[in-house]
């Protein structure tokens, strides 16, 4: 089977890319019975061993084990989440709870656990370099936090548990994603797209022809809940339309209703945390994170609620008065918000945020402005490798080698949207980096930018422009960890830790020397004017009330669903009251203002791993905003600075305790007044 498997045959491609060329659906399962298959024979190898408990034939070893698994498993789902044919979505269906069960039965496993347990209890007498001991202590931790200390009873309860809360989150991804693209809004006259470009126009044509809709216009809907569009189009309903298509996602009462299976995750998520200790999910997942607590959370939340509440306010007032001046006013909704902030924005900066696109064209934005500032910064250079394949045609693959000339790896960009991919953004890796076992990492970044017809080039929107930085932030982390144990290599690191040098990339999108070099016009070459760029700074700030109180909702409804123990979670809860009700609490109610995502299509907290973690953005931030501080006062991009900040941050992956790697970066701990001044919120 092997010979005739892609997956079960060893990889000749540079870095172990795998021949997904050569992959068919039917290979994954078959693949997956054989490295589950292994996985545990080699975790048997190490629970059978008669001698004492060592470093090496416990926790080399269980490093060791698991290769065949974590390869499939990468390669899997690298094409689950970008590419989720029917075929694909019911493989994921069926693996859900056999991953889980398999995961359970090695964190739970009570001899590895005693294993483990025995070298911690003697971490001090072990003559362990710091990544060992921290590596001891990790396994440890997490293997406690997962619930192998628990008795036999409880554990069959928690896998099961497990298993359950693995199948609901899948279900919840895949109705998500149908609902997504059931309710792509479909327009009959161009005349109802007024205020886009013709290079929007001519992709909302090209989606209608890909839907076998010719002579109509579809616009596909975003993740979260607003969309790019809402700032542009002058027809108030076609934005109605446009805004009510994503809020409705998920709670229509159709077979893609996502209400009654999110109120099973929480309430399992509630249980299972009971049975491990805590008295809610939030507390069990803070615990092992940065933040400790689900208290320090809400501090921050609430702390950050009142005065970005009252900044959107006060943005409102300004919004109203713009319609009231107008020959028929109304009261401003949620759907006029955007719309009315570019007149308010043309109105005090003379800006037009939408008007830039041209100035950023997609392949100079990647070549001279996110490849550029890494080349500047790190001295890492990128080369296209047109030979080879990544897993679907719009995969583009570029070979990243260091400044001496050493190879690093392979970056992956999956730049366009399509039916068959989820929502949003993200980074994740094909191949982890490790000495231990000799491999160096393939990472991946996809968004999710329109497509546009044929011939025509694709334009970025700033939002989109600052998505591909961030996410290439990720993909540094990913490409620049330089660790022992596969454990902890990549973006291996707290979860409110992970979203810190993807924010600190964002910050090289105004950076002079980038800036001239990407921004530039795509018919006369010209640099985006100097007038315009000043018009940029001075309106960092502008909207933020807004922005600040779309996620702060987000992030609260997040807790509200977390924090609840088993009896509440338990009691018949209706989801739209639910979360009106957490919005009052922290008095983020404002009906022009919308969460960022509604609990229905909440993807990053129902079948992503933000699960009471959507909060670490904003605690991300506190860092990202010191960081940048600290690159303006030591000269900005300077090799030396990048030198700095790979060595001591980002090559670190997650060897190291992520504050204390922090503090060895900055030379002290993070200061929250660069954040509140960059959001407007100080005083």
């Amino acid at each position: 089977m092997a010979n005739d498997n892609p997956l079960l045959s060893p990889r000749a491609l540079p870095y172990g890319l795998p021949e997904y060329a050569l992959i068919k659906p039917e290979h994954y399962l078959p693949a997956f019975e054989q490295a589950f298959a292994e996985h545990t024979r080699e975790i048997s190898a190490i629970t059978r061993v008669r001698s004492m408990p060592t470093f090496e034939n416990t926790v080399v070893a269980l490093e060791q084990s698991g290769r065949l698994l974590g390869d499939v498993s990468r390669t899997f789902y690298t094409v689950s989440s970008a590419d989720a044919t029917a075929q694909i979505q019911a493989i994921e269906e069926e693996l859900a709870p056999r991953m889980s069960a398999h995961r359970d039965s090695i964190q739970l496993d009570s001899q590895l656990y005693w294993r483990i347990k025995t070298l911690h209890d003697q971490l001090d007498a072990l003559g362990l370099d710091p990544e060992q001991r921290y590596l001891v202590a990790r396994h440890y931790t997490e293997m406690s936090h997962a619930g192998a200390g628990l008795d036999d009873e409880d554990k069959a309860r928690l896998t099961e548990l497990n298993q359950r809360l693995s199948t609901l989150t899948t279900q919840f991804e895949k109705n998500l994603l149908a609902d997504t693209n059931d309710l792509a809004v479909v327009f009959d006259d161009s005349s109802e797209l007024d205020g886009l470009t013709e290079g929007e126009v001519s992709a909302a044509a090209q989606a209608a022809i890909d839907r076998g809709l010719e002579g109509k216009w579809v616009v596909t809907l975003t993740l979260f809940t607003g969309h790019p569009y809402l700032s542009s189009l002058t027809d108030r309903h076609s934005r109605a339309r446009l805004l009510e298509s994503s809020r409705s996602r998920g709670s229509r009462g159709n077979a893609n209703d996502n209400r009654a299976t999110l109120l099973e995750i929480v309430r399992l998520r509630a249980e299972r945390a009971g049975l491990l200790g805590y008295e809610s999910h939030a507390a069990y997942i803070t615990s092992d994170e940065t933040a400790g607590s689900p208290e320090a959370v809400h501090d921050l939340l609430r702390r950050l609620a009142v005065p970005a509440a009252r900044n959107a306010r006060r943005e409102q007032e300004k919004l109203q008065a713009i319609i009231d001046a107008e020959s028929e006013p109304f009261p401003l909704e949620a759907h006029d918000w955007a719309f009315y902030t570019e007149k308010v924005r043309g109105a005090e900066y003379d800006l037009d945020r939408g008007a830039l696109r041209p100035w950023f064209e997609a392949e100079r934005v990647l070549q001279d402005g996110v490849f550029r500032a890494a080349t500047e910064l790190y001295g890492v250079t990128f080369t296209e490798r047109s030979d080879l394949v990544g897993y679907h045609p719009d995969n583009r693959v570029f070979e990243v080698h260091n400044a001496d000339g050493s190879a690093l790896g392979l970056f992956i960009l999956d730049l366009y949207t399509r039916d068959t991919k989820r929502g949003g953004a993200w980074m994740n890796s094909i191949v982890l980096q490790s000495r231990l076992r000799g491999t160096d990492p393939i990472v991946v970044n996809n968004l999710n930018v329109s497509r546009p017809a044929a011939g025509r080039p694709t334009l970025l929107t700033l939002d989109e422009v600052t998505t591909l930085f961030h996410e290439f932030g990720h993909a540094l982390h990913g490409l620049f960890a330089t660790v022992t144990y596969p454990h902890f290599a990549g973006t291996n690191v707290f979860r409110d830790f992970v979203e810190f040098p993807s924010q600190v990339n964002e910050m090289w999108i105004y950076w002079p020397e980038i800036l001239a070099e990407y921004a530039r016009h795509i018919d006369t070459g010209a640099p985006l004017p100097a007038e315009v760029v000043e018009k940029l700074h001075a309106s960092e700030a502008f909207n933020q009330g807004f922005a600040t109180s779309e996620y702060l909702a987000a992030s609260w409804i997040d807790q509200a669903w977390h924090s609840l123990g088993t009896e509440e979670a338990a009691a018949g809860l209706d989801v739209a009251e639910f979360e009106a009700a957490a919005l009052v609490e922290i008095g983020l109610d404002n009906p022009a203002v919308p969460t960022r995502y509604s609990s229905t299509y909440f993807a990053h907290v129902f079948s992503g791993g933000y699960s009471a973690g959507y909060y670490s953005y904003i605690w991300s931030e506190v860092l990202d905003a010191d960081t940048v501080e600290w690159f303006r006062e030591n000269g900005g991009l300077r090799r030396e600075n990048g030198e700095r900040f790979r060595t001591r941050l980002l090559g670190v992956g997650g060897s190291k305790d992520p504050l204390q790697a922090y503090r060895d970066f900055r030379g002290q701990d993070a200061d929250i007044r660069h954040l509140l001044a960059r959001r407007g919120l100080a005083d």
